[in-house]
């Protein structure tokens, strides 16, 4: 099955080029590719247009829902792999949705990109199977907390979660939106011996003032706990919007 992308402002394939905005590449020139569906529903999640389709009554806090013909598009790997090799990135970052539900295509689209170097976002409640993980340079795993509105037994999956615990690839970026949210990030850390330094905190928010705001207690809570911050740069450098 060919590869199932989210759409840009135009109606073509997201795929494009920037800084990567989060996590421990944050800063680093990119070339994005974001596609479509996820088996999870946060209520803040700011790419909603990658899963929150009409007749999908799971709740948002936006309370749109889209339709699906506008904003996905089916491409072959090859042409998909065209337009990345057309930006010029040594890096490739896949995000989503949740991209690996689509691991077999992922897997043989990365099979026409040997020279890139690869991360993947992903909630950390799928594997990467061995075609597609060996092609994985980092994992950037947001396991999602009570506050997403997923229910743990979907979210927190421990078989999952002690395999990401265990790979040196792997980055875990929890979502904050207020100081109790941390004391979840504790036990999931002292549950599964997460590596030091590989735990970032990254305030929710998708403007500058409400990043800034939770941030300066953020920032408080990282230095008692051992904790690294992630920012969001491409929400100061270009707002909420795609293809950024």
């Amino acid at each position: 099955m060919p590869l199932v992308l989210a759409t840009d402002d135009t109606g073509g394939p997201e795929i494009f080029a920037s800084v990567q905005g989060e996590g421990p590449s944050a800063g680093m020139p990119v070339a994005f590719m974001r596609l479509s569906r996820c088996n999870l529903a946060c209520v803040w999640c700011d790419t909603a247009y990658t899963w929150h389709f009409d007749g999908d009554e799971r709740p948002h806090r936006g309370g749109v829902t889209y339709a699906r013909k506008a904003n996905q598009v089916t491409l072959p790997e090859t042409e998909v792999a065209a337009i990345i090799q057309s930006l010029g990135q040594n890096r490739l970052v896949i995000t989503g949705g949740e991209p690996l539900l689509q691991a077999p295509a992922l897997a043989r689209l990365l099979e026409l990109l040997p020279d890139l170097s690869v991360e993947i976002e992903t909630n950390g409640t799928t594997k990467a199977p061995p075609p597609l993980d060996i092609r994985i340079d980092q994992f950037n795993v947001s396991p999602k907390l009570a506050h997403s509105g997923n229910p743990a037994e979907l979210a927190l999956l421990p078989e999952r979660l002690d395999a990401y615990a265990t790979d040196p690839r792997a980055w875990f970026k929890f979502v904050i939106s207020q100081p109790a949210d941390v004391d979840e990030v504790l036990a999931l850390r002292d549950r599964y011996r997460f590596r030091p330094g590989h735990v970032f905190l990254m305030p929710e928010g998708t403007d500058s003032e409400t990043l800034r705001t939770r941030e300066k207690w953020l920032a408080e809570l990282c230095v008692k706990h051992g904790f690294r911050m992630s920012d969001r740069l491409h929400i100061h450098l270009f707002g909420d919007t795609r293809g950024t």
